[in-house]
């Protein structure tokens, strides 16, 4: 099924056969001359071939930042990786190479076209970030469980799917339970799928396939809901706020304070901090983007001037060069040497001028964002602080109206003249034992007062 590599020596993926692979399948004639002659930027290719070399393993391909289209087929590559600076790859093919597992695929978000064929692949599994995803071919592989294909429900514009040569494939339902789970492929081992044997699949599979429809939808906005949730929370953690938008303040006062729970039923008887703290974390989120914005523009600003005098350099490269190829004088060659040799001394000069000017901007826009961010925090530390400070006071306040409340209610009971029923629990905290009334102001005052202290404490870790 995969090549073997006993009798065969590994290569390594090195600068000579990437420059070496570069130039072969760059410009011809003579644009190629003087692409060679100039060489080629690893990073201005869009386009690589690096088929039957003995690759064992993926290395090295950092620098092609803007490669589209990657072949290290029939190799004796035996994991996948070294591809994450890859980020603007659109087909890559790895068939024909001893790989057993699916991976190191999660910054790969544009790929279009995945080819897998003829490996030692036993699951499809880690795709997650492949959105976007066309085609896939793992044909040839050691597929066994065809409940497995179902992971492949998540691409919704996958196209084309080639799963033949798996050992699930001997199976008498394959064709049709793939059909009928992964419903949006128009081609199934090469071959254009019909309308009859699309309707054959449905109908087969059809309450099978509707209890797993209700599954997703349910499983997606649950996900949909955390999702939102998680933000939300996030959101209220960046702005000090977390736990402040319900009762959770208010209930924890209470979590631990019984007898304020008892208290609390008595006929008669926190939105302001959380809405302020949402408030100053959209000014301080500004603040922060007002900060990105300076340091890209200067950045983009510095770029473009850098920009125009490597263009002008580079010009008056060409010419140099040029005129070299036509001079027959050494000692008129040994001039333009030194004059090219100054062109490129002062280019130096000119990019790290720019390069100090850069960091002089950048420690200018921190020392201010950081000035900024301060006092923003200083007035809102302070005015929290106000705001918890209120509420003490209405604590205090609600304890000496609790207090009120509980001697008149205590007073009603034992005259019983309370139109509300009380439940136990309230009534235990006004009799004794025996059930004669205890001394009714002294005990009622320890109990408030406890509740208080307890509130007072939620408070304060608050």
């Amino acid at each position: 099924m995969s090549r073997l590599y006993d009798t065969v020596e590994p290569s390594v993926i090195d600068e000579d056969m990437l420059q070496k692979a570069v130039e072969e399948q760059g410009p011809k004639d003579e644009a190629g001359k003087i692409a060679k002659a100039e060489g080629i930027d690893f990073g201005d290719v869009t386009a690589l071939r690096l088929e039957f070399k003995n690759v064992l393993e993926i290395d090295n391909l950092w620098s092609f930042a803007n490669l589209t289209k990657l072949q290290l087929d029939n190799n004796i590559i035996e994991k996948i990786k070294g591809l994450d600076e890859l980020v603007n790859l659109i087909w890559l093919d790895l068939s024909f190479n001893n790989i057993e597992m699916i991976e190191g695929l999660d910054k790969l978000t544009k790929l279009q076209d995945l080819t897998l064929y003829n490996n030692r692949i036993s699951r499809i599994e880690n795709m997650d970030k492949l959105t976007d995803l066309h085609v896939f071919s793992i044909g040839n592989n050691n597929l066994t469980d065809l409940e497995n294909v179902v992971y492949l429900r998540r691409f919704k514009k996958l196209r084309t799917l080639n799963l033949n040569g798996n050992p699930f494939c001997e199976q008498a339902d394959y064709k049709q339970y793939v059909i009928a789970y992964i419903s949006s492929i128009d081609f199934l081992d090469y071959r254009l799928i019909d309308k009859q044997s699309r309707d054959a699949a449905t109908e087969r599979y059809h309450l099978l396939i509707e209890e797993m429809l209700h599954n997703e939808r349910q499983a997606e906005m649950r996900q949909d809901e955390d999702s939102k949730r998680q933000i939300e929370e996030g959101t209220y953690r960046e702005a000090y706020v977390d736990g402040l938008n319900g009762p959770d303040l208010f209930e924890g006062m209470y979590a631990d304070d019984t007898e304020g729970k008892k208290l609390k039923e008595m006929p008669g008887v926190d939105e302001l901090i959380f809405d302020y703290g949402l408030q100053e974390h959209e000014k301080r989120q500004e603040e922060v983007n007002q900060f990105w914005e300076c340091v890209e523009e200067a950045k983009t600003e510095n770029k473009d001037a850098g920009t125009f005098y490597i263009d002008e350099f580079l010009n008056m490269k060409k010419k140099v060069f040029a005129e070299l190829n036509h001079i027959t004088d050494s000692n008129l060659t040994d001039q333009k040497v030194r004059e090219y040799n100054k062109e490129v001394t002062g280019l130096w000069d000119k990019l790290m001028a720019l390069e100090l000017q850069l960091v002089d901007q950048f420690e200018e826009i921190i020392k201010e964002f950081e000035r900024n961010l301060q006092d923003m925090g200083s007035t809102f530390i302070e005015n929290v602080q106000g705001y918890l400070s209120q509420c003490r006071d209405l604590e205090n306040n609600h304890h000496e109206r609790m207090l009120e409340i509980a001697i008149v209610t205590l007073e009603k009971f034992v005259k019983n003249e309370l139109d509300d029923e009380l439940s136990e629990d309230l009534r235990n905290l006004g009799l004794s034992l025996d059930g004669a009334p205890l001394d009714e102001t002294s005990y009622l005052w320890t109990k408030t007062q406890s509740s208080m202290l307890l509130h007072l404490h939620t408070m304060f870790i608050y």
